[in-house]
């Protein structure tokens, strides 16, 4: 056998020999071109997808979540634009008749600390759709009630079905997604339900006027129905259920009732819901009054700017990175505010422009509100999840009673002054909410 000659240093370098499996596709991505350097050669680093690159949101999964929030709000709120209707159809007074909205926000508030475990244990999706499908028979019960008691046994009977969805929403957002994504997915829960209760409102409204208020609430126990189709179906399973077990849930709740943060934010929540149940509880007398003379259908159709303003919530993180965690609360209240001050104003285009911006002040309150529970509780998110909507409701209960006391006695300009002592309250409660929580 003749020997080859020893080839010279660098010798054949530009073509070395293939590999065996030169054909095949590359175990790793290839290196990226030399760039030549002052002489050098710098290679250009490639990004690893697999690491950088976050897990794309479906848009099935994105409509899914929406239609939670929508689903949620879609009953609540909807006799609002009718309430003047049902003040006369029953003779009961405003007061009365706010108690409508009372009675589901009260049930809502008593029930939501059992729902937090309840969501945990039997799985936060099952548990959603399970309050989404019970509100379909118990909507189209409202088209069946005679008198005011009947009404609100059945509106208390719906406050007990909802918590389970709003706090399977929160734990089943703060649990699947982290950072930016999460706070997206908040907004857009948050955002569904604006929708939702615009809809409920604004359905409610058109048909009670011509029509008749029951067959209001039958379509809106069809729109419900469509809701629950479309979250079976396009909602993921869950990730897991971070705890079993009654005994583990009320020492999370005692841990959660102990941390500073969380109470914070659960009186925050109060003050916020108060403010908004007794704004758009009772702007429907003061549009029904001179000068404005609305009527059922007029009332609803205000409402429209509610979803325009609720598309402010998304925008939740851009404000926690431009001022900060409590910034972003004072920035948030100061927008609902302003829409009080406008409100006052005796023109009609005033009331509705006032409307809007107060309405996208709450519900940047609420996004932010809602993304602080999920990241101030490390464990145990159900119950903290349940024990902030106990609180946001049982502000919402006082905000469809308390007002009509004002009502009463000074009219419109009562109701204003009654929400902004509640919107200070609530400056005064974001102080103690000690290292806000930041966007990963």
């Amino acid at each position: 056998m003749i020997r080859q000659p020893p080839r010279a240093a660098g010798q054949g370098a530009r073509h070395p020999p293939a590999p065996p499996n030169a054909g095949a596709f590359p175990s790793s991505p290839p290196s990226a071109p030399a760039l030549p350097v002052r002489g050098r050669s710098r290679r250009l680093p490639l990004p690893n997808l697999a690491q950088d690159t976050p897990n794309a949101i479906r848009l099935q999964e994105r409509i899914a979540v929406f239609l939670l929030g929508f689903s949620a709000f879609l009953p609540l709120y909807a006799p609002q634009s009718v309430l003047p209707q049902l003040s006369a159809d029953f003779g009961t007074t405003p007061a009365a008749a706010g108690a409508v909205i009372g009675a589901t926000t009260l049930a809502v508030a008593l029930a939501a600390p059992a729902a937090g475990p309840l969501t945990d244990r039997f799985g936060r999706k099952r548990a959603m759709l399970t309050a989404i499908f019970l509100l379909v028979p118990l909507t189209l019960l409202l088209t069946l009630c005679r008198d005011l008691s009947q009404l609100l046994g059945v509106r208390f009977s719906q406050g007990i079905a909802l918590p389970a969805l709003f706090t399977g929403a929160v734990a089943y957002i703060a649990t699947r997604w982290s950072g930016p994504q999460a706070a997206a997915m908040t907004g857009l829960f948050v955002s569904g339900s604006a929708m939702g209760g615009f809809a409920g409102r604004f359905v409610a409204g058109l048909l009670a006027e011509f029509i008749s208020w029951q067959s209001g609430f039958a379509a809106l126990a069809a729109l419900s129905a469509l809701c629950a189709l479309v979250v079976l179906l396009w909602l993921p399973a869950d990730q897991g259920r971070p705890i079993d077990g009654i005994a583990a849930h009320v020492a999370g709740m005692r841990r959660h009732l102990a941390n500073p943060r969380i109470r914070a934010v659960c009186a925050f929540g109060s003050t916020v819901l108060f403010s908004m149940t007794a704004t758009l509880s009772y702007v429907g007398f003061h549009l029904a009054d001179p000068p404005f003379l609305l009527t059922a259908s007029g009332i609803g159709l205000v409402f429209l700017v509610y979803p325009i303003s609720a598309s402010a919530a998304p925008f939740n993180g851009r404000l926690i990175q431009r001022f900060g965690g409590r910034g972003a609360f004072l920035a948030a209240l100061s927008v609902c505010f302003l829409g009080q001050m406008i409100l006052l104003l005796p023109f009609l285009a005033a009331v509705i422009a006032g409307i809007g911006v107060f309405i996208a002040g709450i519900f940047l309150c609420q996004s932010l509100a809602l993304g602080y529970v999920g990241r101030a509780a490390p464990v145990n998110k159900g119950a903290a999840a349940g024990l902030y909507v106990c609180f946001f409701y049982l502000g919402g209960s006082l905000g469809a009673v308390l007002p009509g006391l004002s009502w009463t006695a000074a009219g419109w300009p009562g109701c204003v002054a009654l929400v902004c002592v509640a919107l200070g309250l609530g400056a005064l409660a974001s102080r103690f909410m000690r290292e806000a929580p930041r966007l990963a």
